[in-house]
């Protein structure tokens, strides 16, 4: 006992400096990540991918062949209204689906084939007629992103209804004299002939999150990763004889068996593996079986799930055997702060500051929710997020392995133990 009151320890400068830097960087870094990505999507939008479909078969009018929907997508494809914050995409209605299938499209906005008939039809309308106004349709696509498909749905819903203002601008000087013949409603209505409708253009299960559960589940997945890491490097430094084991008011310590860095990182990964088979089958188990997530390809879930996990707490036990105890909190950020407001489920990647749209090209939340969604929305297709999933997180193990056993290497040539040999203490013998 040297006499000294623990809670001096209080008066310590460094102490408060150390914890108030570490800590205030954590807070600032967060705020900025979390704050930063998500303050203006509106604003930071470039080149959201929308659908523009063409369906109109046109109609006679005076002796001439006119399509009034060829003139709008033109008129919508030009506009320099939404700048380049819209990247409008003309194609059919097939295609169309098939994107919209593959989370391709936030959004479309579709030109019915009797559009030119039904609009020319108003400004013909007799007196007893009942005028009747042709729609556009305005589709939305929630599995690609709830803000992503309400930014297109917004947008394309202006874009319609403006195109609609300029098509009855254009038959309203057109008609000339005739306008005054036409009932009242028919007036009115030929000044704005197009309604607008809104429809689900890839409808989701009742238990699929409005889109969102394709996240969640990622997140649990990469969450398990993360925090399996930080258990299990705990535990492989206790079973080694390393560190003490406290639980609770007990003190446990085991003899000391000493390990390489190298070896303890191979020790804890392979640990991993293990542990992610257990782990991914209860994350479906809890998802799927008890909370009744809707879900089909089960055993290919089940695979992507457990790879998923592995590849995250390898990569996170990585970064624990490089930095030490700072490790955690690097872990943190890349699998929490960085990686949550560039996953692309909430706010879509094209309407995020640049910064944040370079992160999500390798933050590993993103690619991982781009292969659940493709099991979960998609039908499993390949090349709607599941072969980029698989492919990224290959990446990654790659890069953890060559970075965790090049440097963990190097320290151990370099003579950096963990216990140098001269603090060596009696070994004793471990029971079978």
């Amino acid at each position: 006992m040297n006499g000294i009151h623990p809670f001096r320890v209080l008066r310590a400068k460094p102490l408060w400096i150390a914890n108030g830097v570490i800590t205030g960087i954590l807070a600032l870094l967060f705020t900025v990540f979390y704050v930063g990505a998500n303050i203006d999507p509106v604003d930071h939008m470039k080149k959201l991918p929308v659908g523009l479909v063409n369906a109109d078969q046109g109609a006679a009018v005076g002796g001439r062949q006119v399509n009034l929907g060829a003139q709008i997508t033109e008129s919508i494809k030009k506009s320099s209204v939404s700048g380049d914050k819209i990247d409008w995409k003309v194609m059919n209605m097939k295609e169309v689906k098939e994107e919209l299938g593959k989370g391709e499209l936030f959004g479309a906005l579709v030109v019915p084939a009797d559009f030119t008939s039904s609009v020319t039809a108003l400004a013909g309308t007799a007196t007893t007629g009942t005028p009747v106004r042709p729609i556009l349709t305005v589709l939305t696509n929630q599995s690609a992103g709830s803000v992503g498909s309400s930014l297109a749905r917004a947008a394309s819903t202006a874009a319609a209804e403006s195109a609609s203002l300029k098509v009855g601008k254009e038959l309203t000087a057109q008609n000339g004299a005739e306008q005054a013949k036409l009932p009242t409603v028919a007036r009115v209505l030929l000044a704005d002939p197009a309604a607008v409708t809104v429809e689900d253009g890839h409808p989701l299960d009742s238990h699929s999150g409005l889109g969102l559960t394709a996240f969640y589940y990622a997140l649990v997945l990469v969450v398990c990763g993360m925090l399996s890491a930080n258990v299990i490097s705990g535990q492989v430094d206790h079973a080694l004889g390393y560190t003490h084991n406290d639980m609770g008011p007990l003190r446990r310590h085991r003899p000391l068996i000493r390990a390489t860095r190298v070896q303890t990182l191979a020790i804890s990964s392979t640990l991993m593996i293990g542990l992610s088979l257990l782990m991914g089958t209860l994350v479906m188990v809890g998802a799927v079986g008890i909370m009744g997530m809707d879900a089909s390809h089960l055993p290919l879930l089940w695979l992507y799930s457990v790879c998923a996990i592995a590849v995250s707490g390898i990569g996170a036990l990585t970064l624990l055997a490089v930095f030490g105890t700072p490790g955690m909190l690097v872990v943190t950020l890349v699998y929490i702060g960085m990686a949550v407001p560039t996953a692309g489920a909430t706010t879509p990647i094209e309407a995020l500051p640049g910064f944040y749209r370079f992160l999500a090209e390798f933050e590993p939340l993103r690619q991982i929710t781009g292969g659940i969604r493709s099991i979960l929305y998609y039908d499993a297709q390949a090349d709607a997020g599941l072969t980029r999933g698989w492919v990224m997180m290959a990446a990654g193990l790659a890069g953890a392995a060559l970075f965790g056993f090049g440097v963990t290497g190097w320290y151990d040539r370099k003579g950096l133990h963990r216990i140098p040999a001269e603090e060596k203490p009696e070994e004793t013998a471990v029971p079978a």
